[in-house]
């Protein structure tokens, strides 16, 4: 098995190109919810990727509702900065699926509210005008976060 990283209608390709950049270099699987703000071929998108794509397994979902139905029952944290606990907080297992929302808004409100438990944040500034880390960067925090705890399975 592996962790699962999702994106919840991702906007910007670069941060997409190197979440999955990060998920080929560690064997997490990365799972894209429609609709996308790019095309899967978009050029910036292999740009940011580089040559990684062919070693990273993407699952593309053509809306939340079906990506919740088809994975109803796994392990799922979903990150906001309105989270319940830190990231660091959690005790990861093999097979957890970690969503994250779209740069401009993040995860859907509903979902975060019938979510709350599992809502998880990294700690950041409580000055108003910094609103939230950069997408690639908070995927890679938690990721290396899971796989720490994990014992970087795979990885040397």
């Amino acid at each position: 098995m592996a962790l699962h990283i999702v994106l919840v209608e991702p906007e910007i390709p670069p941060n997409t190109g190197n979440i999955a950049r990060s998920c080929a270099i560690t064997g997490c699987e990365l799972h894209l919810v429609k609709p996308l703000g790019f095309s899967i071929d978009d050029k910036s998108l292999k740009r940011a990727g580089l040559d990684y794509w062919p070693y990273v397994t993407v699952h593309v979902h053509e809306d939340l509702d079906s990506f919740m139905k088809e994975n109803e029952g796994r392990r799922m944290f979903f990150a906001t900065t309105k989270g319940s606990r830190n990231y660091t907080d959690v005790d990861y297992e093999d097979g957890d699926m970690i969503l994250f929302g779209r740069e401009t808004k993040g995860l859907p409100a509903g979902l975060i509210r019938a979510n709350s438990e599992k809502t998880i944040r990294i700690p950041m500034s409580s000055d108003t005008r910094l609103r939230s880390l950069n997408l690639s960067n908070s995927a890679a925090i938690v990721m290396y976060e899971a796989l720490r705890q994990l014992g970087f399975p795979g990885l040397k």
